[in-house]
């Protein structure tokens, strides 16, 4: 029989405190990856949820869950780019 570890724990405990962020929440659109990978849950916020399969170096599944932020309305995150003139 396998034992749990401790980072198994540990990534149940991540994912059960994201999952919390969402009690109360309403569901707007579920979409999936086409090679089924991920699954995306948008909120009625414009938060989203994000589940994953992630593979780590030994190609063993492990799964990743994350909250995504909706970006404020006022702001824009822009890239700024100056060149300089070599004269």
């Amino acid at each position: 029989m396998n034992s749990i570890t401790v980072t198994s724990i540990h990534d149940l405990r991540r994912i059960t405190e994201a999952v919390d962020q969402l009690r109360g929440r309403s569901v707007e659109d579920v979409s999936i990856r086409s090679d089924c990978r991920q699954l995306r849950i948008k909120l009625d916020d414009g938060r989203s949820l994000l589940v994953s399969v992630l593979t780590d170096k030994d190609g063993v599944p492990r799964l990743d869950v994350d909250v995504l932020h909706a970006p404020e309305l006022g702001s824009r995150a822009q890239l700024e780019v100056h060149f300089e003139t070599g004269t």
